[in-house]
């Protein structure tokens, strides 16, 4: 199974749109959705092409391969126009006998584990910086952020295939790998 991640949108679609030609390359099995996908946030400026309906209509024609959590910037306003759920503060799926623990990043993080086993994979966005390490005996990554990456990294997006976790710019080349082994 072919996993791929993303991270705060914050409503860009010229970013989306360049995602989603990666992700057309791609081809996963699953879109997962780190939160804060329509709203900028108050700490941001506005983003490039900043159109939260267009971004909606996008991330709906994909409803079915979606899997995607709540972001602090995301509301129930947000669910009123998404055709699939993202209220979930988390979500856990299984992927090769491990939990991967799927959220945000504002409650649980690196600083915050949540309740995971040894090899558990924690997957969180939120920092807008990518990160693939190995903490206390569980995997921690986050793909960063498709529009407001931080810390001079890149605009990036996570693909998790055959347990190897590659964190990809927007141009496509890898930027950091960690295998979940």
């Amino acid at each position: 199974m072919k996993l791929l991640f993303i991270s705060d949108i914050h409503g860009s679609l010229y970013y989306l749109n360049k995602a989603f030609e990666l992700c057309q390359e791609e081809n996963p099995n699953y879109i997962i959705i780190l939160g804060d996908e329509l709203y900028h946030g108050a700490r941001n400026p506005l983003p490039k092409d900043y159109n939260p309906k267009e971004v909606a209509e996008l991330l709906n024609s994909y409803k079915d391969k979606i899997i995607a959590i709540r972001g602090n910037c995301d509301s129930e306003v947000d669910q009123m126009v998404l055709e699939y759920p993202m209220l979930s503060d988390y979500s856990i799926i299984l992927y090769n006998k491990k939990r991967l623990f799927l959220t945000h990043g504002h409650i649980y993080n690196n600083n915050n584990l949540p309740n995971l086993s040894k090899g558990d994979v924690l997957v969180y966005g939120h920092t807008h910086v990518p990160l693939a390490e190995k903490h206390k005996n569980i995997f921690v990554l986050n793909p960063g952020s498709i529009t407001f990456p931080k810390e001079n990294t890149p605009n990036s997006y996570g693909v998790l295939e055959n347990n190897v976790f590659k964190i990809k710019t927007l141009d496509g080349e890898i930027y950091k790998k960690i295998e979940l082994n």
